[in-house]
């Protein structure tokens, strides 16, 4: 038996260990998925094309929000609720990367604590490293693979609310997000293309003396959604105040994604969803596969690094600008 036989022998043991609901097994094959090493991407893909046949059969949830408005412990409370109704959950929890040194805190284990010691409920934190759309490189892989290992409900946690932190609405079936209560100012700083994108909005932290702010401003959401186009004409976008604290509206939040789930598969949409996220999944590895080859061609390895010194030193030998100096390269790529 030759090395490439026994290394498919042990992707084939690590796909039927998935399949039968092995945790240690569902965490090597994340690692394996998430490798920079470019000889562990065939495994990984042979992996990925034994467990497709086991896909598809969970409710995806997005859940972003904006620094501080609680995600983690949201999902903490949200994801009990989940378990107590018979179900596992996996969450994938995608925490900051220092841009300087790639490091990153992986904290989200320590504030899930009771999730993490449950074992109907797998948590992965992952670092979104330079990774624009706050998801981790290989979110969509590892997706695929817990519902492989039998998790019927995934929760996907972004870094955050921003302009390029989008991504999730890409790979989920819902998308949640979590807002801090506190109507006007705040208001006008909620990206406007993130708020049509939810399918259900949130304002979290309604206990206490936050409690009648929480709700002022969820009528507040509720009138600005009015200007807003729906991003479909089956489902009116609900805005409910809750408390991850308390605990307060969690079971109505769940019946409302069990509600929107059924709608969408009434009318086909969730279909049609998952079907425009696999031709955007199909253009985002044809981009990072043609910038991992244009880096690593040695014919364009050379011009690239003169490339870069001509911008920096303001040179035009290149051309007029980066993108005159982007496309010359990209001449030479497929060219070569």
């Amino acid at each position: 038996m030759n090395d490439s036989e026994k290394t498919s022998d042990k992707i084939k043991l690590l796909a039927i260990d998935i399949c039968n609901g092995n945790r240690r097994a569902l965490s090597r094959a994340i690692t394996l998925i998430e490798s920079t090493n470019i000889n562990h991407r065939s495994d990984a893909d042979e992996l990925l094309s034994l467990l497709m046949p086991k896909t598809g059969k969970s409710i995806r949830i997005g859940i972003s929000g904006v620094p501080g408005v609680g995600k983690s412990t949201f999902i903490e409370k949200f994801g009990n609720h989940i378990i107590d109704q018979g179900h596992k959950l996996a969450v994938l929890a995608v925490d900051p990367s220092s841009q300087i040194s790639g490091g990153s805190i992986l904290g989200d284990k320590t504030r899930m604590e009771s999730l993490a010691h449950n074992d109907d409920v797998f948590i992965r934190p992952s670092p979104a490293g330079k990774t624009l759309g706050g998801v981790a490189r290989r979110t969509r892989e590892a997706i695929l693979i817990c519902e492989a290992a039998g998790f019927d409900v995934i929760l996907i946690e972004t870094v955050g609310v921003g302009q390029s932190e989008t991504a999730v609405y890409d790979m989920s079936d819902i998308f949640m997000l979590l807002l801090l209560p506190g109507g006007g100012d705040e208001l006008q700083g909620i990206k406007k293309g993130i708020v049509e994108m939810a399918d259900i909005i949130l304002v979290n932290k309604a206990d206490g003396s936050m409690k009648d702010i929480a709700e002022i401003s969820a009528q507040d959401y509720r009138n600005a959604l009015h200007l807003l186009r729906p991003s479909s004409q089956n489902w009116q976008v609900p805005v409910k105040s809750c408390s991850a604290l308390t605990g307060q509206a969690i079971d109505e939040i769940w019946q409302l994604i069990l509600n929107f789930k059924k709608i969408s598969n009434d009318n086909g949409e969730i279909l049609q969803r998952r079907a425009k996220q696999n031709k955007a999944w199909l253009w985002t590895e044809i981009t990072e596969l043609i910038n991992v080859k244009l880096r690593q061609d040695p014919r364009t390895t050379s011009k690239l690094a003169q490339m870069e010194n001509s911008i920096n030193d303001g040179s035009t030998k290149y051309g007029q600008s980066p993108a005159t100096a982007a496309r010359s390269l990209m001449d030479i790529f497929f060219k070569s």
